[in-house]
């Protein structure tokens, strides 16, 4: 029996092992870098261990020092979560060899699966259909598009589609470097490139007594940068007979390798309803929530169980309704997915399953995944579960970063999406759609007078401190102005508190009918009618950004100043870090070159995610402050690129 349980990782899937514990009457030790010190999943351990630095290469892929703080904390078993080491055979071995349990399938079983290239081997021989793989150098115009992927690793890195066969060669050594970097291994193979694939996973089950479970289907089609947004349990639309393959290749792979534990048997499905494998997650998954709820199962449960020599029952319980799950990112889509940093505010999601990484008042910084949280709506119907989720979406308070929360419910509402019609391309073909700002957009002008209101009201010289508190007397016009984020929208307010009421110019069919003031961090009450319809706006001000929430939607400001400092400019031509990372890379160009317009100049990592800057127009490189290794700032000048001759 496990006693005392060290979490090797941490945020969301930390919490997430630490709550089962808690059910189970475990108890866990939680590690943490220094940028994690006051990290929920550290404060909610019941203890825990500091791993000097703030880098993932100097604590959390520290395998050494993992195994350090689990004997010096006294716990008896190791739970690897996912990511970090997770799927490392020789961390497995290290901690089986200082005498802990590792709640995890056997080395050889990973190791089996660590290599894409020889997992294909194995799967083959298995009897598992597979993509046959091709020779980089002998790829034809009529073999594209390709997919050049990383050997080892996952979650997009090393991974490109290449249209274009001039594109091959350069694409190979970007796949390569990046490879290198992320994993250590440089090794990578080419595929067929499956348009309008779509990506589907069976969830399996192995004890140490011979029982194999497979838990149904996921689908995970929807995707940005190769890594998973949106997922759902079953996947929507496949026949009988597809899903009878795909459960019977998942547990033939399984078997094939001794496998024990939880893991996820991924294929691609072809529009034709063939099945491809893909790889095998020798893992939990990030996704794991949506098969929990249709099963009715605690996967990490059954993790630790299993681990402790418990045998699965002979079949697993049948599952009920439909789940989806929608990842919460700290990220722009707008601006290429650019990753964001700050402070957390406000994570509220009434509802609806959250399983969380942070919390209110809690940093995002730049050293992890920008993932906030996996918010989780189950109904007895499909497209029951995607209305719940969107709604609940729309419905958040969420206070801090720039985050994908409207692109999300934007893509739940979508009639592809609504009628299972998506595949691993959809977000990119739908990019623009699903981040463009609306043409008709009435909410965010009378959301921007709303937080103009809340404003006036937190003077108390301006408006009474209670609902419907408007002075008697004339007031000098007012003007505010306001940028919606994202989209950089400005919204002017202009308005005048009279003997009548308010008047705001451009706003006819508005009337006040009362505001109740908040301090910064509280939210102040507006209430206004809009053409008839009584609405209610909660704003909350964070410093100069305001959080605008409605039941119909959340909207976020900052409050402009209204004199813009004049020394805020910069050289034209120049580069700007587009958020805090680190420079991996730097392209062969020096100062004097001359470069093309998108020419790629370095890339940065932030987030766990490559950012390529490039050139912004055709000219002379005059200036280069980017080298490899160098930490930056938001916004430190990188490079100027002076165009013309």
């Amino acid at each position: 029996m496990i006693r005392a349980l060290l979490i090797a990782n941490r945020a969301e899937i930390a919490r997430r092992v630490i709550r089962t514990c808690r059910d189970l009457g475990i108890a866990t030790v939680a590690v943490h870098s220094d940028a994690d010190e006051d990290a929920p999943h550290a404060r909610e351990a019941d203890s825990a261990v500091r791993l000097p630095g703030d880098a993932p290469a100097d604590t959390y892929l520290r395998g050494d020092l993992l195994v350090k703080a689990a004997l010096a904390a006294g716990a008896d078993a190791v739970h690897p979560g996912y990511g970090f080491l997770s799927e490392h055979a020789d961390f497995a071995r290290a901690v089986r060899a200082a005498g802990l349990v590792w709640v995890g399938p056997p080395p050889e079983a990973m190791e089996a699966m660590a290599s894409k290239t020889r997992a294909k081997e194995i799967m083959r021989k298995a009897g598992v259909p597979l993509l046959d793989p091709l020779d980089p150098a002998e790829v034809t115009a009529d073999e594209l598009p390709v997919l050049v992927k990383a050997a080892a690793g996952g979650g997009g890195r090393g991974m490109r589609v290449v249209r274009e066969l001039a594109a091959l060669p350069a694409e190979l050594d970007s796949a390569r470097a990046e490879a290198a970097s992320a994993f250590g291994d440089g090794e990578i193979f080419v595929e067929p490139y499956m348009e309008g694939a779509r990506h589907v996973e069976v969830q399996v089950l192995a004890d140490t007594h011979g029982t194999v479970w497979t838990l149904g289907t996921r689908d995970c089609s929807l995707q940005r940068r190769h890594q998973k947004v949106i997922e759902e349990a079953p996947a929507p639309g496949l026949g009988e007979e597809l899903r009878r393959t795909l459960a019977g290749s998942a547990a033939n792979a399984a078997r094939a390798i001794g496998y024990q534990g939880a893991g996820t048997v991924e294929f691609l499905v072809s529009p034709s309803g063939r099945a491809y494998f893909l790889e095998m997650n020798t893992r939990l998954q990030v996704e794991h929530p949506v098969t929990e709820e249709i099963h009715g199962l605690d996967l990490v449960a059954l993790q630790l169980r299993i681990a402790e020599g418990k045998r699965l029952d002979a079949e697993p319980p049948e599952a009920r309704g439909h789940a989806v799950e929608a990842r919460l990112y700290a990220e722009d889509p707008a601006r290429d997915w650019r990753p964001q940093s700050g402070t957390l505010h406000r994570l509220e999601i009434p509802g609806l399953r959250v399983d969380a990484g942070p919390g209110d008042g809690d940093a995002i910084g730049v050293h992890y995944d920008p993932m906030l949280a996996k918010v989780i709506a189950v109904a007895p119907t499909r497209a029951e579960a995607v209305r719940r989720l969107a709604h609940g979406l729309e419905r958040a308070r969420i206070h801090g970063p720039v985050t994908n929360r409207n692109l999300l419910v934007r893509a739940l509402r979508h009639p592809e999406f609504a009628a299972g019609r998506m595949d691993t391309g959809f977000l990119e073909r739908q990019l623009p759609e699903l981040t463009a700002a609306p043409d008709d957009d009435e909410a965010a002008p009378v959301a921007a007078l709303a937080a103009a209101l809340a404003d006036a009201a937190r003077r108390p010289a301006t408006v009474a401190g209670r609902l419907g508190g408007w002075r008697n007397v004339p007031s000098q016009p007012q003007l505010r102005s306001y940028c919606a984020e994202p989209g950089g929208t400005e919204h002017e307010v202009r308005y005048r508190l009279t003997r009548d009421g308010m008047l705001a110019e451009g706003f006819s069919d508005v009337r006040p009918l009362g505001v109740e003031p908040g301090r910064d961090a509280d939210p102040a009450r507006v209430v206004l009618d809009v053409a008839g319809v009584r609405r209610t706006f909660e704003v909350t001000a964070h410093g100069d950004r305001r959080y605008v929430d409605t039941p119909q939607g959340g909207h976020v400001f900052t409050a402009l100043p209204r004199f813009p400092d004049p020394t805020a400019r910069t050289e034209p031509g120049s580069l700007l870090a587009p958020m805090p990372g680190t420079v991996v890379r730097v392209a062969g160009v020096a100062v004097g070159d001359r470069v093309e317009a998108g020419q790629p100049l370095l890339w940065l990592e932030a987030m766990k995610m490559e950012h390529r800057v490039t050139a912004p127009a055709a000219g002379v490189l005059t200036a280069l402050h980017a080298a490899p290794g160098r930490q930056v700032e938001v916004g430190a000048l990188l490079a100027v690129v002076a165009a013309g001759e």
